[in-house]
């Protein structure tokens, strides 16, 4: 950059003329304005007409204004007793403009200059432009680009103006060739240096970008260094040197690190002092350090955490637990003390709740175990928070518990949440991959306008089924806890139009209603009471299976029964969507009651269970059980009560409904003509499910790249295996019915990825079978609007 001396002399050698005698001012004149005002310069200059001026006062006068900044050489004067002030102002900018910037972009760049005070318009200082150059130039070294340069050419204009012409060139970004550790003789290198998170440059570099020197990421891996060692009982080992150098091209690091570890270290007595609040035993319990283990100041931290949250349950809040080890290089051994400082119990002033705007504040409140008034419990309020993420309502849940200014024993409870779509996972509207075109529109909340309730009112039509339903759940139907439920539906189905479908041809008519109720026994648990009624009436195709027409043959084809169910619910998971840790689990009974046409029942079982591998990633283990059969005057389940196995949330990788048993192979259509309903030739045959659901799997969850917000977003790889069979054959020509068969179970492996909408979960999966059992059809492109996994 061009270096030009400023124009400016010291003032007191610019007013030579004056310095002879002193004299009074009788007028001031300035000369030489163009853009400053006249009232800013009387305003800056500390002279008045009438005043007596010496050569003091005049340099004075003359550094005021300089200090303005608005001018480059000022000279005082006199004519007779009048003041002359003759000035030349600074030039302004008349624009400015970037070149070869890319990493940092030009509207950051100029935002940058417009707050140093370089823009359009504003007065031009040399010193302001070499600042701006200097800080540039330390950004771009921040990013790793050590031969990064900054080229600043001022281009005089006329009236007074110049032109700043910035070039920039940013240089490659210097790659790590080597990360060195030396000094040690316990731990491998290889062991160490995979602590770091910057990594010499590999083929994952490019999407890690893990090969960039970085000063802070170098002070954060030293510190993960450090503690590795104070973890495995190196309590005196020390980071002796640092050494980070580069290449003369600039494009190169390689980093050094010199360690002592000295001894291993180990725990010779745990102690407990101070106000200790809770029985010694209890916190006896909680302390994870022993005599005799190798010294870790983890487990020695994590020890103070419990002792503080056990003391925090019971309202000391900021209570304060440290622990001191004492050293003994005699033996190598470490006396470790917890100083416990329980402070005042604190209890909670007020419970506010922040970023619900469409949940009403009711809903969250009867969610909170911790009470105003009661003494502030950390057990309490951390449940609070896990019910209120396990609603399902929000992205995400974060709480804060701010001491009340002026009091020692008092906190607020400030629970932050982030709403989210909570539309229902069994929404009807949009597109099936196995369904076709879905007409109509659909309703279903589990947050119905901010209240809670659960509400879904659907008028739906697709290709082969028209519903009409409508169901409300009150989950607080009283304080505390019961739920009440009901619904209504009319279902017209008929698979004979379904024809990408495995489903064996008939249509059924369906009307029915119900009432559940729910009772919560625990925290994480509750029962399920349910009473229904269904009209059900049955009319088999011209092709339909010979199973159907045997079942009507037997039963009739026009039923009412009443179902009594109860089922048992438990919930330790995290979120009410996407969860990554917890478990969930559910049984259910469901039997047809006296009074019903038919007598049957079922019993159904789902669990899953997530494990954190790390903070991001995490194993799913997911089951599906299902049993049914007949009791009474009634041979078997009836077939349209059948489970069905294949698609989403059972086999991926397998058409749905495709798995399990199959109908009689079609006989000549030709035997079927004076059905009078019309030609159709049925394929093959087709799934005709079965009693009995075996299905399950476990899931790999990762972060998919370059996606910050993932908690609207899962993507995983799985593993599911299961198929439907059945226990009973009715027809000696039924295929692959009989007994549970193991060997017989389908297998799928693939990836798949799951997006929260504001219309629903959108899933997709790609999915290949790798065990395909008889007659089975696989899939390996799915998707839906509606369903999660």
């Amino acid at each position: 950059m061009k270096r030009l001396l400023l124009p400016a002399v010291i003032a007191a050698l610019m007013i030579g003329e004056v310095h002879a005698e002193s004299f009074t001012i009788s007028d001031i004149r300035v000369n030489g304005l163009q853009r400053v005002s006249s009232g800013s310069v009387f305003g800056a200059l500390p002279l008045n007409v009438g005043e007596s001026v010496d050569d003091n006062k005049l340099a004075e006068a003359s550094r005021s204004l300089f200090r303005t900044g608005f001018f480059q050489d000022i000279q005082l004067g006199r004519d007779g007793n009048v003041l002359v002030v003759n000035l030349v102002e600074r030039p302004s900018i008349s624009s400015i403009t970037l070149e070869g910037n890319k990493a940092i972009s030009s509207d950051d760049l100029m935002k940058g200059l417009k707050q140093a005070g370089l823009a359009e318009g504003e007065i031009f200082q040399r010193a302001t432009l070499e600042g701006v150059r200097n800080e540039l130039l330390r950004q771009y070294v921040a990013q790793g680009r050590y031969s990064a340069s900054i080229d600043a050419e001022v281009v005089p204009q006329p009236r007074n103006r110049v032109q700043l012409k910035i070039t920039v060139n940013e240089g490659e970004v210097a790659t790590i060739s080597h990360v060195n550790v030396v000094g040690n003789t316990v731990f491998a290198e290889d062991d160490l240096t995979s602590l770091f998170e910057l990594k010499p440059s590999n083929w994952l570099s490019f999407f890690r970008n893990d090969d960039k020197y970085s000063r802070e990421k170098l002070a954060g891996d030293l510190e993960r260094l450090r503690s590795y060692y104070l973890d495995r009982g190196y309590i005196n080992m020390d980071i002796t040197s640092t050494q980070v150098s580069i290449t003369p091209d600039k494009k190169h690091v390689y980093i050094t690190v010199n360690v002592n570890e000295g001894q291993k270290y180990t725990v010779r007595e745990v102690k407990l002092s101070g106000d200790l609040k809770v029985p010694e035993e209890e916190l006896r319990k909680l302390m994870l350090v022993q005599p005799g283990q190798v010294f870790s100041r983890k487990v020695m931290t994590s020890t103070s955490d419990l002792i503080t949250r056990r003391l925090g349950n019971e309202g000391y809040t900021f209570a304060n637990v440290n622990g001191l080890p004492e050293p003994h290089d005699d033996d190598h051994s470490v006396s470790l003390t917890y100083v416990v400082d329980p402070g005042k119990r604190a209890y909670v002033n007020r419970i506010n709740f922040r970023g619900n705007t469409k949940t009403e504040d009711e809903v969250l409140r009867r969610e909170m175990r911790q009470m105003e008034g009661g003494w502030a419990s950390t057990y309490l309020i951390d449940q609070s928070k896990t019910r209120l993420e396990r609603l399902g309502y929000f992205k995400e849940v974060k709480v804060e518990t701010p001491q009340v200014p002026g009091t020692d024993d008092m906190v607020d409870v400030n629970y932050n949440v982030e709403e989210q779509p909570s539309g229902s996972i069994t929404a009807s509207i949009g597109f099936a991959q196995s369904a076709g075109l879905i007409l109509g529109g659909s309703i279903s909340q589990n947050n119905f306008l901010g209240t809670g309730n659960q509400v879904s009112i659907g008028l739906t039509r697709s290709q082969y089924q028209s519903r009409y339903n409508f169901s409300f759940t009150d989950p607080y139907f009283t304080p505390d806890g019961v739920s009440l439920g009901y619904n209504i539906f009319y279902r017209s189905t008929d698979y004979s139009k379904l024809y990408d479908s495995d489903v064996s041809y008939y249509s059924i008519n369906s009307l029915g209603t119900g009432v559940t109720l729910g009772y919560p026994i625990s925290e994480t648990s509750r029962l399920t009471y349910g009473l229904s009624v269904q009209k059900d009436e049955i009319n088999p195709g011209t092709y339909s299976a010979d199973e159907i027409y045997d079942f009507v043959d037997r039963e009739g084809d026009n039923f009412t029964n009443f179902k009594a169910s109860i089922g048992w619910s438990s919930s330790t998971l995290n979120r009410g969507v996407l969860p990554t840790r917890g478990a969930s689990q559910s049984l259910t009974g469901q039997i047809t009651i006296p009074g019903s046409d038919l007598s049957f029942y079922k019993l159904d079982y789902r669990g899953q269970l997530f494990t954190p591998l790390t903070d991001t990633t995490a194993l799913r283990f997911h089951t599906e059980l299902g049993y049914g059969d007949g009791y009474g005057s009634t041979d078997g389940l009836p077939f349209y009560e059948n489970y069905y196995a294949g698609g989403f949330n059972s086999v991926r990788g397998f058409e749905d409904s495709s798995l399990g048993p199959r109908t009689t192979p079609p006989k000549n259509p030709a035997t079927y003509a004076n059905q009078g309903q019309g030609y159709r030739d049925r394929e093959n045959d087709e799934a005709f499910g079965g009693n009995v659901l075996i299905t399950g799997g476990v899931e790999y969850l990762f972060p998919l790249p370059f996606v910050k917000d993932q908690k609207s977003l899962r993507t995983v790889l799985f593993w599911d295996v299961g198929n439907v069979f059945s226990t009973k054959c009715y027809l000696n020509s039924t295929q692959n019915c009989g007994d549970v068969s193991f060997s017989n179970m389908a297998s799928s492996v693939g990836v798949g990825v799951t997006w929260v909408t504001a219309l629903g979960p959108l899933s997709f999966s790609l999915g290949m079978p790798v065990k395909k059992p008889a007659n089975s059809d696989p899939q390996v492109f799915q998707f839906s609007l509606g369903q999660t996994f």
